[in-house]
């Protein structure tokens, strides 16, 4: 039952980025130029987007693991990348990853880079995780689980 809940959720939020144009580069280089021809429609999407999640994380506050607080090299280091190249060819993996299933060539180049950097990130994290005894491929526990 998990799987086909999974698989309907990721299909509703791939439909919605079709639907709203987000997986459209165009639409979010349109939105990062503030200071040309701003395109604010992704301002609206976001918001709704963080609507629905704040009740959703409410609701589900006592099943998630709390949120860690510190900030270091690493999350800085992963926002700057993530945000450069969101902000270079104007996708993001949500959007890439739809646009990729309706045939978008850009996108298909964009999705081999994020696996490659996953890839990448892996040969370098697993050693480090190895040296300090941690298990990068058994999920994170969560409260009241």
């Amino acid at each position: 039952m998990r799987p086909l809940f999974t698989f309907s959720v990721g299909l509703a939020f791939g439909l919605g980025l079709c639907l709203s144009g987000m997986t459209l580069p165009s639409k979010v280089l349109g939105f990062l130029d503030v200071a040309g021809a701003w395109d604010p429609s992704l301002a609206f999407v976001m918001g709704g987007a963080v609507a629905v999640g704040l009740v959703l994380f409410r609701l589900a506050r006592s099943r998630l693991a709390p949120p860690s607080t510190r900030i270091d090299r690493g999350l800085v280091t992963g926002s700057a990348l993530f945000g450069i190249g969101w902000g270079l060819v104007g996708f993001c993996p949500g959007p890439a990853l739809a646009a990729l299933g309706v045939g978008e060539p850009k996108a298909l180049a964009f999705v081999a880079a994020m696996i490659a950097g996953t890839l990448a990130h892996r040969l370098v994290a697993a050693p480090k995780a190895a040296v300090l005894g941690l298990d990068l491929a058994r999920p994170r526990e969560t409260c009241g689980a």
